[in-house]
């Protein structure tokens, strides 16, 4: 029973390795710093992942930029120095929220107006249909009276 517990254990071991390799044993002394550190990094996304944040990422270039966001907000950089550094390096995608601008608006305009579409289709649809109706109870049916 030992020999099996001791298996048991070694692979366990094995399999919990790399599981702690995504958590970030850096940690900012300043409560302050430290909670803009945890924003900013909630805020960029994983050029590797894409889907995931750098804070939540396991991959080696999210601990880089995790490294890199550290080291600029212990060097006196504002949150603003450090997005512009990181839009400027990997472009408007690491930003899970991207800027208003010229460029992106269609992503910022789009979906209130494919709503506004959507509703005066519908109420389009709703009308014609009740006029229909309406125009189908007014007329007596010719089988009907035969």
């Amino acid at each position: 029973m030992s020999r099996a517990t001791a298996c048991l254990v070694s692979i366990m071991m094995l399999v919990a390795v790399p599981v702690a390799y995504g958590i970030d044993p850096s940690s900012i002394a300043d409560p302050k710093l430290e909670a803009r550190y945890l924003a900013l990094t909630h805020e960029l996304r994983c050029m590797q992942c894409q889907n995931e944040t750098i804070a939540d990422s396991p991959v080696g270039l999210a601990s880089d930029l995790r490294r890199e966001v550290r080291d600029m907000i212990l060097a006196g950089k504002s949150d603003e120095d450090v997005r512009n550094y990181m839009v400027s390096r990997y472009g408007e995608f690491i930003l899970f929220r991207p800027r208003f601008s010229l460029r992106n608006a269609w992503l910022w305009l789009a979906p209130p107006m494919l709503i506004l579409l959507g509703l005066a289709v519908a109420v389009r649809v709703v009308r014609q249909r009740s006029a229909l109706v309406a125009a189908d109870h007014d007329e007596p049916d010719e089988d009907i009276l035969r």
